[in-house]
């Protein structure tokens, strides 16, 4: 297989593009919770959702910011990098904090001097008009991408994940966001219990139409510790396998823009609290897999050749 490129535009090719090196993120833990976990909305989270909150591969929160980002560093280092890194807040919602708060942990990690931008993970339910004003100034600083997790356009999908809000308040974010010229990346999962394929493509196409620049396309793991789990040993859940998954992806990216950055076709959760399916964690091979599909089904053609990942 080549690895050299890819009938899609990957994130590396656009971080290349962007900032003419290898780019890599750091994944950081800002210390916060949820409101889907304090009582908020609900205290027992998404069903799918870890107990790091989706940022098991992030370092500790006992940490600095500037300390975990030397860490992160140092995770890399045997990795052929460039002389920037993406400071990736990604453990639970990193929005859902006090201002200063949120002050604070940005501005140590923006004005890191090997950071070029800043990714932040969270939820359309968390961003106050201070939360947006400061976002906003942190883009005249250095690049930042908000990453919201829709995983779903389904109403009924939402209630059993207890997703917690509405589609309508997803949109309004998406337009605050938009009008602020802050980039877009919108998180879909793909098999979600009950979902179809026409369900999932619903979900595609409503996003191929929004005002975004990218989307994380994330297979549905099931971990250890989750309600998720429950389903799944109670026999409720049917995962996909691994040649269902691979058609799934590729029907999803031909439906989406060209120009659409995809940041992610899989995922791999982590290993120790992985339950299934567990032909996901040899993440290469389902690459491989994907690429080989595509070759298979003719959709090289007219595509865009991009990096791997």
């Amino acid at each position: 297989m080549n690895w050299d490129s890819k009938p899609y535009y990957s994130l590396s090719t656009y971080y290349k593009a962007l900032y003419h090196d290898k780019v890599y993120k750091i994944s950081l833990n800002g210390g916060f919770t949820c409101p889907n976990r304090d009582g908020t909305i609900d205290s027992r989270g998404c069903i799918f959702c870890s107990e790091g909150g989706s940022g098991d591969f992030a370092s500790s929160d006992y940490l600095s910011i500037t300390d975990q980002i030397e860490e992160g560093k140092k995770r890399l280092a045997n990795k052929k990098i460039g002389k920037g890194f993406i400071a990736y807040f990604q453990a639970f919602t990193n929005t859902y904090g006090s201002i200063d708060k949120l002050r604070n942990i940005y501005f140590e990690a923006i004005h890191h001097p090997d950071i070029v931008g800043i990714s932040i993970a969270t939820r359309p339910d968390c961003l106050s008009d201070d939360v947006l004003d400061l976002l906003s100034e942190l883009n005249t600083i250095k690049k930042v991408w908000l990453e919201l997790g829709l995983q779903t356009i389904h109403n009924e999908t939402a209630k059993v994940i207890r997703r917690g809000y509405s589609l309508h308040c997803f949109d309004e974010a998406v337009k605050k966001l938009y009008a602020l010229n802050l980039d877009i990346v919108v998180h879909l999962i793909i098999g979600l219990p009950n979902e179809s394929r026409e369900d999932i493509l619903e979900s595609i196409k409503y996003i191929a139409h929004l005002p975004i620049s990218g989307v994380k396309l994330q297979l549905l793991h099931v971990l250890k510790y989750t309600d998720l789990a429950k389903l799944y040993y109670d026999e409720q859940l049917k995962v996909l396998e691994k040649d269902e998954y691979i058609d799934l992806i590729i029907d999803c990216i031909e439906h989406l823009p060209p120009d659409m950055v995809i940041h992610r076709i899989t995922g791999d959760g982590p290993k120790s609290i992985l339950i299934a399916p567990f032909w996901s964690g040899n993440k290469k091979d389902v690459l491989n897999s994907i690429l080989k599909r595509f070759k298979e089904r003719n959709t090289y053609q007219g595509k865009l050749f991009n990096d791997l990942d």
